[in-house]
């Protein structure tokens, strides 16, 4: 009898699939070592390596300090104006590089894809992780910063890591949207850097949402990040805390989750033939 192991073809599925939990637990290692490689590249032959976790996000909360906080003389809620414009800034930090990473992670792996089989969706999960190491440092520089401003977190900061899970969710499920359409068509990765530029000034980093006034309030929390924002920043440093708007908020970042996986699903069925 022949001992020839029986041949197996990999269809693309049909219809509705549900996402397989137990599948990307399987390969956890793959999800593992992309992160990981994802980390080295990043900071391979960096003239300041590491140190960019904090010189970016220190620059910008530096810089929204001049032009926001003495220029223009907008609220800090009665915090300093550095450590509170760097306090949402490396929440901000961590969203935009994790949907960017998530974005590009199917093109940067178009050799795996084409070559050999994984669940899709482990690569743009294993591009939303590499920042969280970026986020660790930043958030050692802002304890610095607390403790030289003499400013104390209450009890509310153990609420902190849930606004963190919430920003990663919403960057995985934008970021698998984004990486889905950029496949189809590649035209997506001019406009990105805008569309991040434009959600900036969209979102409370550099000045109090309070700016925004009446039902206008309910329209602007139409951004997901808006609430986490304002979280983030409560929970750290005691500022006014998320009113009932932020419910918005947190709908619309569980469709950004829930829809990105969707159309993920629906569209890897045809990533090896178009990338």
């Amino acid at each position: 009898m022949s001992t020839d192991a029986p041949w197996v073809e990999n269809r693309p599925t049909r219809g509705r699939r549900a996402l397989q939990l137990d599948e990307l637990w399987a390969y956890r290692e793959l999800v593992a070592f992309l992160a990981v490689r994802d980390v080295k590249v990043r900071y391979k032959q960096a003239v300041f390596g590491g140190a960019w976790a904090v010189v970016q996000p220190l620059a910008s909360a530096a810089i929204f300090t001049v032009v926001f906080g003495r220029l223009a003389k907008v609220s800090s809620q009665g915090v300093p104006f550095l450590v509170w414009s760097f306090t949402a800034v490396t929440l901000w930090s961590y969203f935009s590089t994790a949907v960017n990473g998530a974005r590009g992670s199917l093109l940067a792996n178009a050799a795996l894809i084409t070559k050999v089989y994984f669940p899709r969706i482990a690569a743009p999960l294993a591009s939303v992780l590499p920042g969280l190491i970026d986020l660790a440092v930043a958030l050692v520089v802002l304890v610095g910063l607390l403790v030289w401003n003499g400013l104390a977190p209450g009890p509310e900061l153990l609420l902190a890591p849930l606004f963190l899970v919430g920003t990663v969710l919403v960057a995985f499920g934008v970021g698998t949207l984004f990486a889905a359409v950029t496949v189809q068509y590649r035209d997506v990765q001019q406009v990105f850097g805008l569309v991040l530029q434009l959600w900036l000034f969209a979102t409370p980093v550099a000045y109090p949402p309070t700016l925004v006034e009446g039902a206008w309030q309910w329209v602007y929390h139409l951004n997901p990040v808006v609430g986490l924002v304002e979280g983030w920043r409560w929970s750290i440093l005691g500022t006014p805390a998320p009113g009932r708007e932020a419910l918005v908020s947190l709908a619309v970042g569980v469709v950004a989750l829930v829809g990105g996986l969707r159309v993920f699903q629906r569209s890897e069925r045809r990533f090896a033939d178009v990338i």
